[in-house]
């Protein structure tokens, strides 16, 4: 088979993005719904969204009781009480139309579709010209080739995409226009610089290049462990279920602190007063050592279960679609070249 030009695998992992979010939305939204019903434990405070492709902060502190229908899809009461998601599946499916289960869908699109296509494409073309100069292992190419081209390919997406994450979160937090976006992200480059555009993208790295390092190594030497150059439906499902679980368990504590952080920069755009100012968000060694403190090395590894049921069906789901993409452009390629 011939191999795919970058804008075929760019096809590829856009088709993979839009899958997986359609698959997994759906979960998450239900997942929201229930902590949002909480109210008076979640009142002043935000929490994540994510579909295993991005996260997303909701706040939970604005609802409109007396107007549901003008209040963010993952705060609108529902006029039952929710226990459980196949409960809250059911409930919200009736009272609101199924439809309402892809709710968060467009916010996820919009910075996970770019997102994944230059992540997946850069990774593709770093792997191949590692592989160039790479010496060859018994079986292939080195797996070690995979893991270090996911994890220059996330460093790369992530400062692609770390600016218009910035825009993104200022819209959702504080309802603004493009315009007022645009004044305000002009009077902080005069304040603070360039640089203050890629505000969090350190602990967005710690967190996801060790992963992607990992997923990628992992997922590369089970294709060569199964002579699977060109993979399998079947066998990207569970090798994508597989990489995505050990790379999940091996940096959860990166994980946890990369969520401590965005809900603190979350609720400081939300709840920031002007008049006395705001509580700088601490750093990611301040946060690793207040975690440890309070909740000991458990606190560090919480949420392994349900990390892993978000992010190895995510994987699985992501992977396989995006192979299966892949080998579809290949079959076309060749009977092109053949005619």
């Amino acid at each position: 088979m011939s191999e795919l030009k970058p804008s075929q695998q760019m096809l590829s992992s856009c088709a993979g993005a839009v899958i997986t979010s359609l698959f997994m939305t759906p979960f998450d939204v239900v997942k929201v719904r229930i902590q949002a019903q909480q109210r008076a434990r979640l009142d002043r405070s935000c929490f994540l969204y994510c579909n295993g492709l991005m996260d997303h902060i909701c706040n939970c502190a604005r609802t409109i009781c007396t107007h549901p229908e003008s209040a963010p899809w993952y705060n609108r009461p529902v006029p039952v009480h929710l226990n459980g998601t196949v409960d809250a599946f059911v409930k919200i499916s009736r009272q609101e139309g199924i439809q309402s289960l892809w709710s968060g869908l467009p916010p996820t699109l919009v910075v996970a579709v770019p997102n994944t296509v230059i992540y997946f494409t850069s990774y593709e073309q770093l792997r191949a010209k590692f592989h160039q100069f790479a010496p060859e292992e018994a079986g292939g190419p080195p797996s070690w080739a995979g893991g270090l081209a996911g994890g220059l390919a996330r460093v790369w997406s992530v400062t692609v995409v770390s600016p218009f994450e910035l825009v993104r979160t200022k819209m959702q937090a504080k309802s603004m226009s493009y315009r007022e976006v645009g004044e305000v992200l002009q009077t902080q480059l005069a304040k603070e610089g360039v640089l203050s555009l890629w505000r969090g993208w350190v602990p967005t790295i710690l967190r996801d290049v060790p992963f992607s390092i990992l997923y990628w190594y992992t997922y590369e030497k089970q294709k060569k462990l199964m002579k699977q150059e060109y993979p399998t439906f079947t066998f990207t499902l569970f090798a994508g279920a597989l990489s995505g679980g050990i790379a999940g368990t091996l940096t959860l504590p990166l994980d946890v602190i990369k969520t401590h952080r965005q809900i603190e920069l979350g609720e400081k755009a939300i709840f920031a007063d002007p008049a006395n100012g705001t509580k700088s968000v601490g750093s990611t060694r301040t946060m690793l050592q207040n975690i440890y403190r309070q909740q000991g090395i458990k606190g560090l590894f919480a949420g392994l279960v349900p990390r892993l049921a978000k992010v190895m069906p995510a994987c699985a789901i992501m992977i396989s679609t995006y192979e299966y993409a892949k080998r579809i452009l290949r079959k076309r390629k060749s009977v092109v070249v053949d005619t």
